[in-house]
């Protein structure tokens, strides 16, 4: 008997829900860091994606994990894992860039 090992090379990342814009979907962003290719500077970059929450149990400023998927929708690409570290608080509100920078990683990048 041969056994079909399927390998799951499906991406995984983790970021920040920044909005909840209906109903078992949130935009997710995942900021890193890269040096500037001719001043050699570090930049705070970030990426916002679409994100297929089921359960609906993450809010505004959990730190979540996310797996690529298949098309769910026009733009959700990507669904919830699970929720790393809570928001801390009651109040909802957005998150500011400053505040993701603060808490990335240096994204390595090859001369």
């Amino acid at each position: 008997m041969s056994h079909h090992v399927r390998h799951n090379r499906r991406k995984i990342l983790i970021g920040f829900v920044t909005s909840r814009s209906g109903d078992k979907s949130v935009k997710v962003t995942i900021p890193y860091k890269t040096p500037h290719p001719l001043y050699h500077k570090v930049v705070n970059r970030q990426t916002v994606v679409h994100v297929h929450d089921e359960k609906n149990e993450s809010h505004v400023g959990d730190k979540v994990e996310i797996m690529e998927t298949r098309p769910l929708s026009r733009l959700k690409r990507w669904r919830i894992i699970s929720v790393i570290e809570r928001a801390v608080g009651t109040t909802v509100e957005a998150i500011t860039e400053k505040d993701v920078a603060e808490t990335v990683p240096t994204k390595v990048t090859k001369a």
